[in-house]
């Protein structure tokens, strides 16, 4: 090994059939591992730490540090077992992807550079536009890091076609069960607090139409200037869908912006039994989507989509210099005049290629397995009288809490015993279970978008949740 950082043809050779083994030994025995990685700061420090190495080390040597000491202390969101947050299901085709567009080390940035890298882009944005109904021939998106990216970028869009450079007197919408991402966004662009209007929901927890238009009456009282509302389709609590058609009819009325943050249940738009509910999305000025959720694709790939492309080129296209000689004709996109990032990874490749091997029509079976999945668990919690459900199962998000019928506990001792359901379970190894807060009430909180989860899986999962919250209870 010298300065030129080089391999031989066989080295190379060597070294990645050894990584692939690594990668399909850990798709096959995934299932069999724990989801779960409780090491401290102190434990990883004496297992890592070391300082910056000036001479070279065995190759292999490195790689089977790397998978025994390093992948093997990350948490697995691909678990089947792994029920919080929002899952990442991925797929090995879309690691595949990945692998091959960071050895390419292609540039997607650019048509001049990688005109084939951005012909994909658009071909999977178009898919996109299609899906959720917005105009293939007028509209245009990008894909992005993730969810928060995309809202972000949503945002700034909203801000500069709206209000042009001035945003002082523009005020923003949102439920309180909508994304933190997007609280983050408008500080980053130095939006106040008096500004931002947090609406609350209803029983449902949908924003509350009239207290939003009660919001909105009195902000245009006080002109004040109603800029942007941020529906959720798919909020990370429940997976709520607030009402869209309703509130596409009052931005449109209102002349007020209208995001969609569906970055956690867009994919429900392939789901025959779902999609019904995304009714009003198609009406959207710009919607969030993250693949890397429950389109199972790997990180890091989130997109946003707008309504019309020139919306994005008007607010990121900067000229310098040393960027005169990329232009192309209007056809030929640059990506880096729709959003933040000048340099770009090749981000569509894995989402690409996975439908391409797949099929959307997989796809679509999975998402609908999901959502079975969910009902038939919360059909099972509500047999039992030990169970009560605080949140129905909606697009595959399901809350619950351990609440025996033949008690009469206070809330308190419920909070307690269900912190503590989640703790334990955790700490075995077994799931990963974490808790939320609902209605003041601390509930368990399972997210089922692993196609790869099965009845039987949360089955078991929730006979020990049982036999914890039976045994936490003799001990009180």
């Amino acid at each position: 090994m010298d300065y030129k950082l080089e391999l031989t043809d066989q080295q190379m050779r060597d070294y990645g059939y050894k990584v692939v083994d690594h990668i399909v030994e850990h798709f096959d025995s995934l299932p069999h591992k724990s989801p779960v990685c409780l090491e401290t700061r102190e434990q990883m420090e004496s297992l890592l730490y070391e300082e910056v190495p000036l001479k070279p080390s065995d190759t292999e040597e490195v790689l089977a540090h790397v998978v025994g000491n390093i992948m093997s202390n990350c948490g697995l969101n691909s678990h089947p077992k792994s029920y919080s947050f929002v899952p990442g299901p991925s797929n090995f085709i879309g690691a595949m992807a990945d692998a091959l567009a960071s050895a390419f080390n292609t540039f997607s940035g650019s048509w001049m550079i990688s005109p084939a890298a951005a012909e994909v882009e658009i071909i999977m944005i178009n898919w996109l536009l299609e899906m959720f109904g917005l105009p293939v021939k007028k509209g245009g998106g990008l894909f992005t890091s993730g969810g928060s990216l995309a809202n972000l970028t949503a945002l700034v869009t909203a801000r500069r076609i709206k209000c042009g450079e001035d945003f002082s007197d523009a005020c923003v919408y949102l439920s309180d069960q909508a994304h933190s991402s997007n609280i983050k966004a408008l500080n980053i662009l130095g939006f106040k607090k008096q500004q931002i209007r947090i609406i609350p929901t209803d029983l449902e927890f949908q924003i509350s139409l009239n207290k939003l238009k009660n919001a909105i009456a009195i902000d245009k009282l006080n002109n004040r200037q109603p800029l942007c509302m941020i529906a959720s389709a798919g909020t990370t609590n429940t997976g709520t869908i607030d009402p869209l058609a309703q509130l596409a009819s009052m931005c449109k009325k209102e002349n007020i912006w209208l995001h969609v943050d569906a970055a956690y249940g867009g994919g429900a738009i392939l789901s025959k039994t779902a999609k019904q509910q995304l009714k009003g999305i198609e009406k959207a000025d710009s919607i969030t989507v993250d693949p890397h959720k429950w389109f199972y694709q790997p990180y890091e790939i989130g997109c946003l989509l707008v309504r019309d492309h020139r919306w994005l080129t008007q607010t990121f296209t900067e000229k310098p210099e040393y960027l005169r000689d990329v232009e192309g004709n209007q056809s030929e996109i640059n990506f880096f005049d729709h959003g933040v990032q000048l340099t770009r990874s090749f981000k569509a490749l894995k989402f690409y290629m996975s439908i391409k091997t797949f099929g959307l029509d997989a796809f679509k079976q999975a998402v609908d397995y999901n959502i079975d999945l969910a009902e038939k668990v919360e059909h099972k919690l509500r047999a039992s009288n030990k169970w009560e459900i605080i949140s129905p199962a909606t697009l595959a998000v399901i809350n619950f809490r351990y609440n025996p019928l033949d008690k009469n506990y206070p809330d308190a001792i419920l909070d307690r015993l269900n912190q503590s359901i989640s703790k334990q379970i955790i700490e075995s190894g077994e799931a990963l279970l974490t808790t939320t807060v609902l209605q003041n009430q601390v509930v368990l909180r399972m997210c089922l978008i692993n196609p790869r989860t099965t009845f039987e899986h949360v089955t078991e999962t929730l006979d020990m949740c049982e036999k914890i919250g039976e045994d936490t209870e003799s001990n009180m």
